[in-house]
């Protein structure tokens, strides 16, 4: 699970891992356990659970679970003011004459907890309500010790550094976008223009090209926010009258913008297919785009070689059968084999492991790549989400549910701080990012041109393109 290191001072092991509730105040149903692992409790005791005292600190993979999963019943900046107050009011941090060794006692603990937050969960604070809350609660911990404002300064400011950042990135990919859309405009108004530019003349090696696609996967793997999964499958808390805890307020959304990226390189792979008029270029770019697809493989980015796969199946390339017959195809048949979705991509699954394996035993760089074949990923956690309810029968949240969601996404968290040992290749990143992209009816039309049609349905569907 996603861990901090502790903000300052000796935390005794028993004080982080000790995971009994006590509660000062009667009312609040207990927490349930099976064999020491917590199982439900009434949302109540489980924020109770989350604040820390002057002898308990919660376990960071409770933390974790617990921002992470509370956004179906809760939303964030309300949990925020509820650790706020407790915070406050348990701590006696609103009493002036506080004690100072209480303070020194608790403040780390606080500040602990909110640097985890802060970090595992920035996009939540892109909500003034977050902010605000934030403020309030780390003015009252730094205004009677120069430890603590130096502490909650560094906390702000790595919190502020995060969200420029994701904001530089949300700008970078709407120019990115923009221009893609502006040179397939120019590919429409004078189609004879582009065809000399194509993937090959950009470059020819399939490594390099392989590399560069892993530099794009993992660029936008590190911007999705582990609270995205949880949104992207949000439901109306049947407990809650009020409307779902995320629905009006989205912080980020680079989980659609992934999905679009593989959707966008498939489509990118098959128009570089079906473009081509001789036949003998276009199997040529098929091998060429084999070969990248394999050394994605080699590589673990199993997200740009479904891609890849998906884009050479689309019935306007898989149609291509005399450009097809020109073609070596037993490399792709493995690739297909590997990637196969029969018994729930057994094959896909064993090489995972072993690329997650080979990445926790690695001794370069390289060899942690994991890239995931993202849209199985998505669907795996929804049908956990699905598969159990969010709440027991006598209302307590079912946290079992959620240690289980959280193993998923902490082991996605692990995978996408993977620092791309590749070096970037600006003229080729650019080609990929937005080089122009047929849609289907476009695809269909070139490749009626390549390769004319077959029957009459085919021909009929010419005739309704042209």
């Amino acid at each position: 699970m996603p861990q901090t290191p502790p903000f300052t001072g000796p935390l005794g092991t028993n004080s982080y891992n000790k995971n009994l509730y006590q509660t000062k105040e009667e009312g609040y149903a207990a927490l349930y356990y099976h064999d020491n692992n917590l199982v439900s409790g009434s949302l109540e005791a489980l924020i109770h659970h989350l604040v820390p005292t002057v002898d308990y600190y919660p376990d960071r993979t409770y933390i974790f679970t617990f921002l992470l999963s509370s956004r179906l019943f809760i939303h964030p900046y309300e949990l925020m003011s509820k650790v706020c107050h407790l915070c406050v009011e348990n701590q006696r941090l609103s009493d002036s004459q506080a004690d100072k060794m209480r303070i020194r006692k608790i403040a780390p603990k606080i500040l602990q907890l909110l640097t985890e937050w802060t970090e595992t969960f920035p996009y939540d604070f892109r909500d003034e309500r977050m902010m605000r809350s934030l403020k309030e609660l780390t003015h009252r911990l730094a205004s009677g010790d120069e430890v603590y404002r130096k502490a909650v300064g560094q906390m702000s400011q790595g919190l502020i550094r995060r969200l420029t950042v994701l904001s530089q990135y949300e700008e970078a990919l709407v120019k990115i976008n923009a221009t893609a859309a502006e040179r397939l405009t120019a590919l429409k108004a004078k189609p004879q223009a582009a065809i000399q530019r194509d993937m090959l003349s950009i470059c020819n090696d399939p490594f390099t090209v392989a590399q560069q696609l892993t530099h794009i996967e993992l660029e936008r793997l590190s911007y999705i926010g582990p609270e995205e999964f949880v949104q992207a499958f949000v439901q109306k808390d049947p407990l809650d009258n009020d409307k779902s805890c995320f629905s009006d307020h989205k912080k980020a959304s680079n989980l659609e913008a992934y999905v679009e990226w593989f959707n966008r390189l498939s489509y990118l792979v098959a128009t570089e297919i079906c473009m081509p008029v001789k036949k003998k270029h276009r199997a040529r770019v098929m091998e060429f785009f084999i070969d990248v697809a394999r050394e994605c493989f080699n590589i673990g980015n199993f997200n740009s070689l479904m891609a890849i796969i998906s884009g050479m199946n689309m019935s306007p390339v898989s149609r291509l059968k005399k450009t097809w017959s020109k073609v070596k195809t037993a490399k792709f048949d493995i690739l297909e084999h590997q990637m196969d979705p029969s018994s729930n991509f057994y094959n896909y699954r064993t090489a995972l492991r072993g690329a997650t394996q080979r990445s926790i035993t690695a001794n370069s760089s390289r060899e942690k790549i994991v890239i995931p074949f993202f849209s199985l990923l998505i669907k795996d956690i929804y049908f956990l989400n699905e598969g159990c309810t969010n709440r027991l029968q006598n209302g307590h949240v079912n946290f079992q549910k959620f240690w289980e969601l959280a193993k998923q996404v902490s082991e996605f968290m692990t995978w996408k701080k993977v620092e791309c040992p590749f070096e970037k290749d600006r003229r080729i990143l650019h080609y990929l990012l937005t080089a122009p992209v047929f849609n289907e009816d476009a695809l269909y039309l070139a490749s009626y041109e390549s390769e004319g049609p077959d029957n009459n349905m085919e021909k009929d569907r010419w005739k309704s393109l042209r």
